[in-house]
């Protein structure tokens, strides 16, 4: 990942009404780490690739796993868009099942040469603390590093769980960027509900 942004100067920096600031940390691995040792789940789990998923479907577990964290640019890309991403040959999407019920959401990206974008890595709000995060993430090294790869990386953000950071540190991953990224809070235009991420206070100064 390269960015052609501008470096911010020291000091404050004013965000337009109903925008929101969000800084960014990417981070990397140029390795598969050694195999952690597995936490007991306190049930069954399964990861299914779903090729060609169906977009009202994507979009409500996309929705499910994000809506606390601010995720929408799925929610808000045309169809066709989306539709062109989630078929591409090098992008995979995995679900996370459990009790017949849809916990969680995996999305490798390939389509760079010799590298691979933890591009969506999430769990339904009921589904963390229950060990199914390693669960996942240790799926997604062996699908990321089954291909011949040089480099696995991902982005997290404070708008994230406030564990994503040291869990993706725990899981091998490093840091090497760190970006801010200003965009229009979601909920002001009913992408999200209103209600959604109580943590990040509303980009509404209107009163």
């Amino acid at each position: 990942m390269t960015s052609s942004a501008p470096v911010l100067s020291p000091g404050y920096s004013n965000v337009p009404p109903g925008m929101l600031a969000n800084v960014v940390t990417c981070l990397e691995m140029r390795q598969r780490p050694k195999p952690k040792p597995a936490r007991p789940l306190e049930r069954p789990l399964t990861l299914d690739r779903i090729e060609k998923p169906e977009l009202t479907d994507y979009r409500a577990l996309y929705r499910a796993v994000g809506e606390d964290w601010l995720w929408f640019s799925r929610l808000a890309m045309p169809d066709a868009e989306l539709r062109a991403i989630l078929e591409h040959p090098d992008v995979e999407v995995y679900v996370l099942g459990g009790s017949k019920q849809r916990l969680g959401l995996l999305e490798l990206d390939f389509r760079q040469q010799g590298q691979c974008e933890l591009a969506f890595f999430g769990l339904v709000p009921q589904a963390i603390g229950q060990g199914a995060g390693r669960f996942l993430m240790d799926q997604a090294l062996a699908k990321a590093w089954a291909r011949p790869i040089e480099r696995l990386w991902v982005h997290t953000c404070t708008f994230d769980h406030p564990g994503a950071l040291g869990f993706y540190r725990r899981s091998g991953f490093v840091p090497f960027a760190f970006e801010v990224e200003v965009c229009p809070d979601p909920r002001l235009s009913g992408c999200l509900p209103r209600e959604a991420a109580a943590h990040v206070p509303l980009a509404d100064f209107t009163g």
